[in-house]
């Protein structure tokens, strides 16, 4: 934090000596410094209007996630929230006087205003189906598409308080050549701020944000953007019993962090294959401990350093289904302190969902785990 506010203090001296477009971005940069103090300590609101297709009834978005929610955040000491968006509930007829779907706007307007409205920032982060990204990955008259619903979402935004409300681009653009989703997000960005000229942007790296896609991008010219990273490493803790990605992490259960190379025969055995845990095995063989995650975020730190820019961390969790609780708390930690001791803000995934910070049946009230609020450094309730 020191660094960011050294070089914003550096911007804001040497932008009285620069030449138009150079004292231009300057005050753009100083901009986005002052406001990503705004994320510091932020939650994801996810499964609510992204990431669950088959339903984003009234009925659905109104229990699933509700205004005592909003208020029990910011009680916990949230900053901010990041929310998710689905494009394509957005984009159905009927639409509004703004192009947008009528009724799935209303209610994301609602959960806005309702955040603002107990000084929480706001990250509008579009959060698409793996289809959806595909067409655009692949196709130019999608990425207009796309770049439309960008300029029809931030010129309905953009009446909201610049310095809370945030327009993230796309979420994993899950765009494996870095230089097609360049192009792709420097498109985006140009169509957001012809709608939104004050509000600050939030870009990613390709394919899936990771610290490994960060460091293969330029930042974009416009100087009012922070950049983003996800974290979920090691992917054999984090992601032990998921259901989803590599097709053995669903047996695994139970593994420790820190790593302790007592724990790996046993642990070994979980997974049938041999070529899987080969793989495995190197959770143990790459000693992941606080020390190995400090590594990793130095590395992003030093990119945003290198390039004068602010940089967030809006993923990062442990799948909580069948981890160890006193590891997960390690690693939540270990991640959480790591990214404050290099100035670098954070938003917890999730709320509620499998990695989440409160359990919740829907329309009930919602019971935070007080383990992972003391490893987040937040308020116990």
């Amino acid at each position: 934090m020191r660094a960011a506010r050294l070089l914003a203090l550096f911007l804001a001296v040497v932008s009285l000596s620069l030449p138009g477009p150079a004292q231009d971005r300057a005050a753009e940069l100083k901009t986005a410094f002052a406001r990503a103090q705004h994320l510091r300590h932020g939650i994801n609101a996810s499964e609510w209007f992204a990431q669950h297709a088959s339903d984003y009834s009234a009925t659905f978005t109104s229990r699933y996630t509700d205004d005592a929610d909003i208020a029990l955040i910011a009680r916990l000491g949230f900053d901010s929230v990041r929310l998710s968006i689905d494009p394509a509930p957005l984009e159905r007829e009927p639409h509004n006087n703004d192009g947008l779907n009528a009724d799935f706007t209303a209610r994301l307007d609602h959960a806005v205003d309702t955040m603002l409205s107990h000084q929480l920032a706001v990250q509008i982060d579009i959060h698409p189906e793996s289809d959806y990204k595909a067409r655009v990955r692949g196709n130019n008259a999608d990425v207009e598409r796309f770049t439309m619903l960008w300029r029809r979402l931030a010129a309905h935004y953009a009446s909201r308080d610049p310095n809370l409300v945030f327009f993230e681009i796309m979420n994993e653009p899950e765009v494996s050549d870095p230089y097609r989703w360049a192009g792709i997000q420097a498109r985006a960005a140009e169509a957001i701020r012809q709608s939104a000229p004050q509000n600050t942007l939030i870009a990613a790296g390709p394919n899936y944000s990771s610290i490994a896609d960060l460091l293969t991008q330029n930042p974009l010219p416009d100087g009012n953007v922070i950049y983003n990273f996800h974290f979920y490493e090691p992917h054999e803790f984090t992601h032990q019993g998921a259901g989803w990605g590599q097709p053995w992490w669903i047996y695994t259960h139970n593994i420790p962090y820190p790593a302790t190379e007592s724990s790996m025969d046993d642990a070994l055995k979980q997974v049938p294959d041999p070529r899987d845990r080969y793989d495995f095995q190197h959770y143990w063989l790459d000693h992941w401990d606080a020390h190995r995650i400090k590594l990793q975020m130095d590395a992003a730190a030093d990119w945003a350093k290198s390039h004068g820019v602010p940089l967030l961390c809006n993923e990062f969790g442990a799948y909580r289904r069948v981890t160890d609780p006193a590891s997960r708390m390690n690693w939540i930690h270990d991640v959480r302190t790591a990214l404050e001791a290099d100035g670098i803000g954070w938003t917890m995934w999730d709320y509620r969902g499998g990695f989440g910070v409160v359990t919740k049946q829907d329309g009930q009230p919602a019971q935070p785990d007080p383990a992972v609020v003391e490893a987040l450094g937040l308020k116990k309730q």
